[in-house]
C-alpha cells in the first residue's frame, strides 16, 4: 500500500533528478512500483518542482488511477515496463542536454561504450527507438519492447528512459549515459569505444561475471 512517506520520498528523488539537470520545466517523468500500485509524475507536471497535487496512484496491472490524478502522457511505457520487468521498481524517462543532442544527430552513434561505466551500468547495448509522437501507443510498445531486455534505450528527437531496481540505479544509469553523450559530442565524434574483450573483461573482473 502507498503511505504518505512513499509519495513525500518519490518527491524527493523527482528534485533531485532536477537538481542534476536531467530534467527541466515539464520535460520528463518518474515512476515507482510500490507493491501492486505505482506513483508516477503527474501529467504537465515539472519533475524538477513536482508537488503532491501532481503526483498520481496508479494500478500496475490495469493503469487504473487510483487517486483521481491523471498520470504522465507516458504513463504507458512506465506501467508496461513494470509489468513486463518484476526486477525493475523504477522508471526515468529524462531529456538531458548531451543525450539529448546525441538523439537528434542525423547519425546516431552504434556505440555507446566510451567509458567503463557504459557496460557495467548502463549497458553495452543501447536501442536506439525511431521517433514516434511522445505519449503514442506506438512509442510506448517500442520502449516496453527495448526494455524487456536492456536498462536503458534512446529515443530519436526525444530523450531517454532508464530503468531500475532503485532510485539510486536508475538515477546512476541515466547520469553515466549522461556522461557518455557528453563525452561523444565534446570529442567531435573523434573517440575510441572499449573493444568486445574489454567489456568482457570488465564484466568478469568488476560485475564479478563468468563466461
Amino acid at each position: 500500500m502507498i503511505t504518505e512517506e512513499h509519495i513525500e520520498q518519490f518527491i524527493t528523488q523527482a528534485h533531485r533528478i532536477g537538481d542534476a539537470g536531467l530534467t527541466v520545466c515539464s520535460s520528463g517523468n518518474l515512476s515507482w512500483r510500490i507493491g501492486e500500485e505505482a506513483i508516477v509524475s503527474g501529467t504537465g507536471s515539472w519533475v524538477p518542482s513536482l508537488q503532491k497535487e501532481k503526483v498520481s496512484l496508479c494500478r500496475v496491472a490495469t493503469g487504473e488511477v487510483l487517486n483521481g490524478v491523471k498520470p504522465s502522457m507516458e504513463s504507458g511505457f512506465h506501467l508496461g515496463i513494470l509489468r513486463e520487468r518484476p526486477d525493475v521498481d523504477v522508471v526515468l524517462h529524462f531529456q538531458s542536454p548531451y543525450a539529448t543532442a546525441v538523439a537528434c544527430m542525423s547519425e546516431i552513434p552504434a556505440n555507446f561504450n566510451v567509458t567503463a561505466e557504459v557496460p557495467c551500468h548502463v549497458g553495452s547495448e543501447i536501442p536506439v527507438i525511431p521517433y514516434f509522437r511522445p505519449g503514442s501507443p506506438e512509442l510506448a510498445k517500442e520502449v516496453i519492447n527495448a526494455l524487456k531486455d536492456h536498462n536503458s534505450c534512446l529515443l530519436r528527437k526525444h530523450g531517454q528512459v532508464v530503468c531500475g531496481k532503485t532510485f539510486d540505479q536508475a538515477f546512476e544509469r541515466a547520469m553515466f549515459f549522461e556522461m557518455a553523450c557528453r563525452i561523444i559530442i565534446l570529442t567531435g565524434g573523434r573517440y575510441e569505444v572499449l573493444t568486445p574483450a574489454e567489456i568482457d573483461d570488465l564484466e568478469t573482473y568488476i560485475l564479478g561475471k563468468k563466461s
